[in-house]
């Protein structure tokens, strides 16, 4: 081939991570586990967005969904029942180069970590919040969640739940300073991965909930929405998730929904006959509180002591 002018070279990074970068232990799930679908969107994510393994953390509380740390070749803390957030933005705040993930469950985000979710969506630290909701506590062997449907028959109550569920969007579109609010279900793939991948871009609290298949406790929580896709409302709008129109026709329902119009966010979030797919709301210019944290953490040791000294000598008497 002499003659021809081509540069035969090729632009080779220094590093370059596949799929099995950030596959941790063997998933130990059941087997049709709506964990697993969201687990791999995960790693893809990842693999898309070429993150360091050693500059990411997955966090989590206790229950199914917070074994997922074991399950990622990054950095982990798998902690309390219910103390993924703080934890998390404990992290965020100490070291804002981490990128962030948190696993939870609909117990272990609602309930005992209730009131640490409402302020984690306040402080809209830069972190992608995935909350894995199949409507019971599963590790535990099916007690009542927040989210049980009416009704539903638990070990906690045998004759069916009471109380009608609480609504995890209507809750989350109240939080003053949210930025990015969301919810699929898991065995739409295609729009799971959108979903997350633009979860992950965002910077600020991205807020995903997952409506989640159990096969062993609560099997009918995510089958009756199976077997009526018309309970489904996928969100469509040039500023929201862009899927194709292959996944635009697995929807018998669609609407132009501008994500940042709050107001119709929190009318399509209450509206009970219809379960909206797809991003509800962003606010891109939300405050970001790890941005007002990290403040001074380039001090060195004697210049945080002298500031902690100066602080003290306040309350000298």
């Amino acid at each position: 081939m002499f003659g021809l002018k081509g540069d035969w070279s090729l632009d080779v990074k220094e590093r370059y991570f596949t799929i099995d970068n950030y596959c941790g232990a063997q998933p130990r799930w059941c087997t049709g586990c709506g964990d697993l679908g969201i687990l791999t969107a995960i790693h893809r994510t990842c693999r898309d967005a070429q993150v360091l393994p050693e500059k990411t953390v997955a966090v989590s509380g206790i229950g199914c969904s917070s074994r997922l740390p074991h399950y990622m070749k990054t950095y982990g803390f798998h902690g309390l029942h219910g103390r993924a957030l703080p934890i998390a933005c404990g992290v965020k705040s100490r070291r804002p180069d981490l990128d962030i993930w948190v696993a939870t469950g609909d117990g272990d985000c609602f309930s005992i970590g209730g009131c640490h979710w409402i302020h984690a969506l306040r402080y809209n630290m830069d972190m992608t919040v995935l909350v894995f909701d199949n409507g019971i506590y599963g590790l535990t062997k099916k007690q009542t969640s927040p989210t049980t449907p009416l009704e539903f028959l638990t070990n906690t109550h045998p004759d069916g739940v009471q109380l009608p569920p609480l609504n995890p969007l209507t809750v989350t579109l109240g939080v003053n300073n949210i930025s990015f609010v969301a919810q699929i279900v898991d065995w739409n793939v295609p729009l799971m991965n959108a979903v997350i991948k633009a979860a992950h871009d965002h910077k600020g609290t991205s807020f995903v909930r997952i409506i989640q298949r159990c096969p062993v406790y609560s099997e009918e929580f995510s089958k009756s929405i199976q077997d009526d896709p018309s309970r489904l409302l996928l969100l469509t709008h040039e500023n929201g998730i862009q899927v194709d129109d292959a996944v635009k026709r697995m929807f018998q329902n669609t609407q132009e929904h501008d994500p940042s119009n709050i107001h119709e966010a929190r009318m399509l979030a209450e509206d009970a006959s219809l379960l909206p797919m797809g991003l509800l709301y962003h606010n891109p210019d939300a405050v970001r509180y790890d941005e007002l944290s990290a403040v001074g953490l380039g001090m060195s040791v004697e210049e945080k002591m002298a500031g902690l000294n100066t602080a003290l000598d306040h309350f000298a008497i």
